[in-house]
Formats: C-alpha cells, structure tokens, sequence
C-alpha cells in the first residue's frame, strides 16, 4: 500500500500493541508463562483500574449517570425492540373539554396517526396562570422528587423512545441520546436546588422546541422547579405528546399539579397569552431569534422589567479544518455535525471550511462517506437521517437547495431511496388527514418529509444570511495564512453558538480558541450532543442570553435576585444629556474594549476529554444610576468582571463619568453596547427596557440586581478530544 495508507495503521498497531498487558509486549517477555499469554481475557477481567471511573458513576458522589444502551449489543436492541413495540402501533390522545383538536401525524409516514391533541386558547392560558402555584416544598424534598422522576424517565425508555420516533422522527440514537440528556437535566439541576439561597421568582412560562421535545422541555422546566417556581409549559405545537409523557411522569414522581401545567398550543396564542401576562415573573425560551426578539418586546410592554428573558436562539456554526487535520476522523466528525438528527440541531454544522491546500481530495472523501448514509423511516436501526420536521420545514429547505443548484453551487446531493415513505408518489390532501382543516400546521399527509443530505459551495459563512435548519452543509475554503480573517468572518454574523476546529497544531488551536466569540468550541470532534455537567451548552450574541444549560449558574437564574430599593421618583428626571452627550456617548462607547478577565475550572467527563469552562466579560456595560452614588457602586461592581464599565447619571462629575440622564429613546439608538445596569423606579426602568427590546440584533439585558457581576460575564466552554492525536495521556496515570 501507499504510505498515507500504511503509516496510520502502523501507528495504530504500535499504540495498541505497545501496552503492557498486550500479547505482543507479553510473548518477548521471557518472564510471563505461556499458559498466561494464551490464557482467555475473559475467564480473568481483573481488577478495575481505580484511575477510570465506570460509566455510571462518572459524576459521583453528586448524581448518577444516565443509562445508556449500546445499539451495537443484541442484547440491548432486543430490548428495545420489546418495549417499544406495544407503542409503535398506539395513539397518545391529548385531550381536554375545551380547544381544538388536531392530529399529530408520523413526519416519516404521513399514513401513521400518531394521536391527537387539544390545543389550548389563550384563556385556558390564562385560567392556568390563575391556578399556577410557586412549588413551596423544601430544596431537598424537590431534589429528591426530580430524581425520582429521572428514574421514571428512564423506566418508561420503551414509550419515549416510541413517540419520540414517531412524533419527532428520531432515529434510535437519537433517542437515546435524548431520553439520556433529559435524565441528566433532571439530575444535575435536583442538586443545584440545595445551593440556593434565594426564593423563587413566582410563574415561569417555558416554551420549548420540537427539536428536542424531551430533552429540551425537561431542562427547562426541571431548572425552574428546582428553585421553587410554578411552570407554565408549552412545547412546540409539532411535538405535544413527547412533552405530555414528560409532565404525567414528573406528576407522577411527586410535582404538584399547580406547579407544573402543559399547555399546548399555538405560538400566537398560548405563547402570546403567556409572554404578555403581567402575571409572569420569568421566561425560558429556546427557538430563533426571531421568535426571541418578539417574545422580549412582549414581555417589555406587559411584565415586569425585571423578568428575565433566558433564551437559546440558535447559530451559524462554523468548523475550520486544516492541512494537519487527520482526514478520516474529520470527515466522521463532519457527517455527525452535519447530518445527524437530519441536520436538525441549533449547534449542527452549517459552513465548514477546508484548507485550499488539502480542499481537493478531502472533499471528494466527503462525498463517499455522504454516500454510505442511509435516508429513511427512522424506526430501522440501518436509518442514519430521518425526516425533516414537517411539509414547512422541507420546502423552506428545498427551496435554498433549488436557489444553490440554478447558481451551479449544489457540490453532492444524495438520491432519497425508493420503495420509503421518502420517495412514495402519493398525495393526499390536508382536508382528508383526521381532523380535516385543522390539522397539524405544515403537513401536507403526502408520504414523509425527507430531505437528501446536500452539499452546497459558498465563498464563506457571508454568503449566508440565515440558518438552514435541515441535512445541507455549506462548504468554502481558506487559505493557510487567512485563520484571523477567517474567525472574523464567522464572528461578524452575530452569531456564537458552536465552533469546531480539526488540527494538529497545538498553536493555531490556540488562536482560533482565543479569538472566536463562541459559547461552545469544539476541538478535534463533532460540535453536537453536548452532555450536561460536562458541555454547559448556550450561545452569545444572536444565539442567547446565557446562562448555560446545564451548567453550574443556570438554575440560579430561576431564583429572585435581591434589588436596591429606590423609591418612585427619588432621583428627579431631569437634566437629560443633549445631543452633543449622546455623541460624546458613543465615542466612549466606541472606544472602549474588554479586559481579559475570569476564572477557568475543569469539568468532570469522560477518560480521554477535556471540558473547561471560562468566564469572559460581557462587554460594554452602561451604569445608569441612578444619581452617583449608584453609578460608582455599579462601575466598582463592574470592574472585577473586566467589561468596560461607563457611567451615566445626573450629578458624576467629567474625571467619573457623564453628567446627566440618558433618555430611553437615546439610549435605543446607541450601538455597540451590550448590558445596561439600573436601579430606579419600576416606571423608569420599564422604559429602558422596552428601548432595549425594540432594537434589532441580540438581546441586550437591563440588569436591576444588587449583585450585578454575575449579570456582566458571559461563559465560554472549550471541549477536546484529547486521544485525537493518537493517543491519551491521561491513561498512563492509572497504568503503573
């Protein structure tokens, strides 16, 4: 063979062979009898290593590891082949005496009724804002009932992982995967509960995503009962009944019902209901920006000013490959990123760049290894990408791919097989699905709604001016001496979800990883499925607010911060800066830049990689007062977090800041800053935040805590694979 070939495997086998419990190390070694070299591995497992934890206790003494199930072990597919089958051919029904009822029907087999579900009004939202109750239990009693229904969740594996490749069309990985981040959601937020210190915040409403309609629904819900709060839920309307199963076993487990309801509904008329109620403390929120722009301005006009907004909106992920990177590990890497899930992530691979250098036969590797993936019913464990969500969600997507083909862009595309729901030449119209008129928004009822993995040419992650949420990868390519321009580019979208890199160079890693603005990065492997505990998963930017899902301040957003108190009016609203203030303004504003500032600590994970989790200044932060003293306490509390703090009030004098009141309709036309910190009025602070909310981009917080530092870092988590090398050091420590 040639030498790229053989010189990898030579490598292989020289690591594997090198260890010395191997029979390759044993034979030459003319102290080990024979009978112990040809002695059966499996008779003599031996002692655990004390230096690898088991699976199951890879975050002990805190919380047990969820389950996990090899789709690779017979026995294990045995498994869930019986307890998924009483559910393959049952209809979840979802009803209640008022609303309207529609059917959920199979994204890959549009002849497959799911079940049906009622779908709430706006005043049955309503009606169960009246009834929602804070969950007064105390914080170890809630975490002893979260974890009971973590095991719940996994007890009832058989029916989840049912509907969820039914309703959702998950394949069997996915839903593994699934179920097993929802346990752990349940889990590691019970323990947070006990680190509390501050009472719940009231009602929350949390609206959740039909991309993960387990995993996602259970994270937030699970974080606001834990610190106590009342939960009004309403999942995406594709995807009710996966979240009814979630709630009947959380009710089971031992939550009260008036501190958790399910309302599925309509986007603009429960979720409009729930983020325009002033009734609300709270909103937890997962989807586009779009949706989040207009759920903040909403809020902004009916709540509380000092309701958080806390939203995950999605990104434009990128990955950068260069010539060092080990190609086959890339290109798997890649596939995943890309793909899984059919593409239907907020942290999927969107835009990857190849290093011109290598561009060529890399790109032809990723073409063969596109065409081993199989596209079909999601139920058959050969399926690797399922069906897009629904009939909107397919022709938003075909019409870009139809848009790249006629510009000559379209590079791969796979063909969809035949004799599947994915190729059926059958219609049917949505009048003749159950339910008639009203049935689900997006269905067509024509066979399934499957998209071939497609590969599309761009110049760079510019050209795109939006995420296409489905299996289609953009590709560019760049050149060796472009890293700085081309982390640029990918920073000036405004995006900042997930960041992948495949390279050999320790440091180019480093400078890629100092120089992306990107809550998640992920060094030599795929950029999807980050793992609670490990991967605290959330973006900057357009792509959220923090704090991260799954990490260590996250639940504590649920709770009630303690304010200043400042009486109506204390401060007169007078002496507003001029025009010329606002300019001088700006020009501060434009002048200023974060300091490098934080701490980094490890967090647990598996042998063989690196989770590290990094606070890093907001950035530019205005300290509005009100009157000096307030404004110095704020820039003070400001400095240790390393955001350039700027203080504006009425009686700071040149050398501390600006002298007068910044006006609301000033401050909605400023740019570049990124937090503003008041304690004034209710009157006067909802003014601002309806400024804040009716700007364009991403969602500027009006901070009013008398703890403000934690407001003012965003988190960054950097995760490696560090056998991606060729081997693992970490290893050795155990190996003595």
């Amino acid at each position: 063979g040639a030498h790229r070939d053989l010189l990898a495997y030579l490598v292989r086998r020289l690591l594997e062979n090198g260890a010395n419990s191997s029979f390759v190390n044993q034979v030459l070694d003319p102290g080990t009898p024979a009978a112990t070299i040809a002695a059966d591995p499996f008779d003599h497992p031996g002692t655990p290593n004390a230096a690898i934890r088991a699976p199951a206790d890879l975050y002990q003494p805190e919380r047990t590891n969820a389950r996990g199930w090899d789709l690779k072990d017979l026995d294990d597919l045995a498994e869930i082949d019986a307890a998924m089958a009483p559910y393959l051919i049952d209809r979840w029904d979802l009803a209640t005496s008022s609303g309207d009822d529609v059917p959920i029907i199979n994204p890959a087999d549009h002849d497959d009724l799911v079940g049906t579900v009622t779908f709430q009004s706006a005043d049955s939202a309503r009606s169960a804002i009246d009834t929602a109750a804070p969950w007064t239990a105390p914080a170890m009693e809630r975490a002893a009932t979260l974890t009971k229904a973590a095991d719940l969740y996994e007890q009832h594996f058989g029916e989840i992982f049912a509907v969820l490749t039914r309703e959702a069309g998950k394949t069997r990985l996915d839903a593994v995967a699934e179920l097993r981040e929802a346990v752990d959601f349940l889990r590691y937020y019970a323990a947070r509960a006990a680190e509390l210190d501050l009472p719940p915040r009231g009602r929350i409403a949390c609206i959740s995503p039909w991309n993960f309609p387990l995993a996602i629904f259970t994270g937030q819900i699970a974080a606001a009962l834990a610190a106590g709060n009342a939960v009004l839920a309403k999942p995406a309307e594709q995807t009710p009944l996966t979240a009814s199963i979630g709630v009947r076993l959380l009710h089971q487990a031992g939550v009260p019902e008036t501190a958790l309801q399910l309302l599925p509904g309509l986007g603009p008329t429960v979720g409009a209901a729930l983020t325009s109620d002033p009734r609300i403390d709270g909103v937890c929120f997962t989807g586009s920006t779009d949706t989040a722009q207009r759920i903040n301005r909403a809020m902004a006009a009916h709540l509380s000013p000092t309701a958080p907004l806390i939203a995950e909106t999605g990104g434009l992920n990128a990955m950068i490959v260069d010539s060092t990177a080990l190609p086959e590990q890339a290109i798997r890497d890649i596939l995943a990123s890309s793909f899984q899930s059919a593409g239907q992530r907020c942290s999927a691979l969107r835009v990857l760049y190849v290093q011109e250098d290598v561009a060529e036969p890399f790109l032809a590797m990723l073409k063969g290894a596109m065409d081993e993936l199989q596209v079909g019913d999601p139920r058959s464990l050969a399926t690797d990408v399922g069906p897009v969500i629904d009939t909107q969600a397919k022709d938003g997507i075909q019409a870009h791919i139809e848009a790249a083909r006629r510009a000559g862009r379209v590079l791969h595309e796979l063909n969809l097989p035949q004799g599947t729901a994915a190729s059926r030449a059958k219609t049917r119209d949505r009048d003749e699905l159950p339910g008639g008129p009203g049935s689900r928004p997006g269905q067509s009822g024509a066979g399934g709604t499957f998209i071939a993995p497609t590969l599309i040419r761009v110049d760079g992650i510019a050209d795109l001016d939006r995420e296409v949420f489905g299996p289609v990868l953009h590709v560019a390519t760049w050149k060796a001496d472009d890293l700085d321009a081309t982390i640029d580019a990918i920073n000036a979208t405004g995006f900042g979800l997930t960041f992948g890199m495949h390279s050999r160079i320790d440091d180019r890693i480093a400078q890629a990883t100092e120089r992306v603005r990107c809550g998640n990065i992920y060094i030599n492997r795929n950029q999807i499925g980050a793992i609670v505990g490990s991967q605290p998963f959330g973006g900057e930017g357009l792509s959220g607010t923090g704090p991260k899902a799954g990490g260590p301040d996250y639940v504590a957003r649920f709770a009630k911060p303690r304010r200043i108190a400042i009486a109506p009016r204390q401060i007169a609203p007078s002496n507003p800066l001029d025009r010329a203030g606002v300019a001088e303004l700006q020009r501060w504003i434009d002048a200023s830049a974060p300091t490098a500032t934080g701490q980094t600590h490890s967090l647990p994970g598996p042998t063989g990689e690196s989770n590290r989790l990094s606070t890093h200044p907001r950035g530019v932060t205005l300290c509005l007062g009100p009157g000096r003293d307030a404004a110095l306490e704020q820039m003070a509390a400001l400095r240790s977090t390393g955001s350039p703090a700027i203080g504006v009030a009425e009686d700071l004098s040149d050398n501390e800041g600006l002298g007068g009141r910044l006006r609301a309709e000033d401050l909605a036309a400023l740019t570049g800053i990124h937090a503003v910190i008041a304690w004034h009025d209710d009157e006067t602070l909802r003014t601002y935040r309806q400024a804040l909310a009716n700007r364009d981009g991403a969602l500027i917080p009006l901070i009013t805590e008398q703890d403000i530092a934690a407001r003012c870092r965003i988190e960054r988590h950097v995760c490696i694979d560090t056998t991606a090398s060729g081997g693992n050091a970490s290893l050795l420590a155990g190996a003595a």
